[in-house]
C-alpha cells in the first residue's frame, strides 16, 4: 500500500517538471519570435520610385558670384505737375480731346529766319509763328529739301492760331460748305494749330509772290519720305480719316519728335493710335522697346496721371540716362528715354525730387 502511494506522487512530480518544461519552451519560442519580428523592421526600408533625389536642395548653398548687370536701368521717381498732363510735344489734340495748356513758347518764323541767316522758306508775315521746339527741326528739313532739290518757293502758311482766329476759319467753313460740323477745319479749342506744334505749307509764284497750293506731290513727296527724320508727321492722311475724323492735308505737319515720328511712320500710326499703344506700356509693365533708322535705342512708357491739375504726379524716370517727358492731353505723362545718351543737368522738362529708386522698371 505504502509503495504505490510512493509511486504516485513520482508520477505527479515528473508531471509537473514536464508541463514546467513545455511552458518554457513555448516561452522561448514567442521570445525568439519577437526578437525576429523586431530585427526584420529594423531593416533598411527600400526607395519609393516616386522619390525624385533633385527634389532636395543641398544643405549648404553656395553666395552667387554673379556681377550686376551694368545694362539695367535704374529708375528714380520724379515730381511733375499733374496738370503738365495738357502740356508737351505729344499732347493729342482733336475732336475728342481739347487743348488746355496756354502759355506757349513761341516764337516768330521770320524774325528766327533773319537770326539765323535762312533764305530758302518764307512765312505770309512776321506774325506767323511757331512753337520755339519746333522751329529749328522744321528749319532744317526745308534746308535738306532745299539742298536736294534746289526749290526754294515754300511758304509756311498756317502756323500757331490763337483761338478767336480758329473761331472766325471755322464759322466762315461752316459758312461756305453749309454744313453743322467740318472736317477741314477743326472746332476751335481743338485744333493743333493752337498748341504751336503745327504748320501748313504752301508754295508762293517767284516774283508775284502769290500763294500757290501745296498737294505733297512731284518732288515735294520728299517731305513725306523724310520728314520723321527730323521729329514730324504727316498729322493728317486719308487712310486714317476714320479716326482723326479730318480729311487729308498732304501739308499739315506736326512735331512729336525724332523717335515718335520714325515709330509712328514705320509702323503706319496715327497720333491717336500711338496715344493708344504707349498707354498700353505702363512704368509697371513691358515697355516700348525699339531701335530708329540711325540705330539709336528708345524706352518709351506710359506714367498715368494722379490728383487734381493743383498736385503732383510721381514719375518714374532712369538715372543717368536722357529722357524726355510729355503730357498727353488725355490721362498722363509719356516718358521717352534715350538708351545710348547720358544725362545732361538740363536735359529734362521736370526737376528730381528724392525718393525711392527701382529697378528695369518693376518695383
Amino acid at each position: 500500500m505504502a509503495k504505490k502511494k510512493i509511486s504516485k506522487e513520482k508520477s505527479i512530480r515528473r508531471a509537473k517538471h514536464v508541463t514546467e518544461l513545455v511552458i518554457c519552451a513555448v516561452a522561448l519560442a514567442s521570445g525568439a519570435l519577437i526578437i525576429k519580428g523586431a530585427a526584420d523592421r529594423a531593416k533598411p526600408v527600400e526607395m519609393s520610385d516616386f522619390y525624385d533625389k533633385t527634389d532636395i536642395p543641398e544643405e549648404t548653398t553656395q553666395p552667387s558670384t554673379s556681377e550686376p548687370d551694368p545694362n539695367k536701368i535704374i529708375y528714380e521717381n520724379f515730381s511733375v505737375k499733374t496738370k503738365n498732363t495738357y502740356k508737351g510735344d505729344l499732347i493729342l489734340v482733336n475732336e475728342d480731346h481739347q487743348y488746355f495748356a496756354g502759355d506757349e513758347d513761341l516764337v516768330s518764323i521770320l524774325t528766327k529766319n533773319d537770326e539765323t541767316g535762312r533764305s530758302c522758306f518764307t512765312a505770309v508775315d512776321y506774325d506767323y509763328k511757331i512753337i520755339s521746339a519746333a522751329y529749328e527741326p522744321m528749319a532744317q528739313m526745308i534746308e535738306s529739301f532745299y539742298d536736294a532739290t534746289g526749290i526754294s518757293d515754300l511758304m509756311i502758311y498756317g502756323s500757331y492760331r490763337t483761338r478767336e482766329f480758329q473761331q472766325m476759319l471755322y464759322e466762315n467753313d461752316l459758312a461756305a460748305n453749309g454744313e453743322d460740323s467740318s472736317t477741314l477745319v477743326a472746332k476751335p479749342g481743338y485744333s493743333e494749330h493752337e498748341t504751336g506744334y503745327a504748320f501748313d505749307f504752301s508754295r508762293y509764284e517767284k516774283g508775284t509772290g502769290a500763294p500757290v497750293d501745296y498737294d505733297g506731290t512731284g518732288e515735294y513727296e520728299w517731305f513725306a519720305e523724310n520728314c520723321y527724320k527730323y521729329g514730324f508727321i504727316i498729322r493728317y492722311t486719308e487712310d486714317k480719316q476714320s479716326i482723326t475724323k479730318i480729311q487729308s492735308e498732304p501739308w499739315h505737319f506736326r512735331y512729336v519728335g525724332i523717335p515718335h515720328a520714325y515709330y509712328m511712320t514705320n509702323k503706319g500710326l496715327c497720333l491717336e493710335e500711338y496715344t493708344e499703344l504707349v498707354r498700353n506700356h505702363p512704368y509697371q509693365g513691358k515697355h516700348l522697346e525699339f531701335s530708329d533708322h540711325n540705330g539709336k535705342n528708345y524706352e518709351v512708357y506710359f506714367v498715368e496721371s494722379v490728383g487734381s491739375i493743383e498736385t503732383d504726379t510721381s514719375v518714374p524716370v532712369p538715372t543717368g540716362l536722357k529722357y524726355e517727358i510729355s503730357g498727353n492731353n488725355v490721362d498722363g505723362f509719356v516718358v521717352t528715354v534715350y538708351k545710348d545718351e547720358k544725362r545732361s543737368d538740363s536735359a529734362d522738362i521736370t526737376s528730381p525730387t528724392e525718393s525711392e529708386s527701382t529697378e528695369n522698371g518693376v518695383e
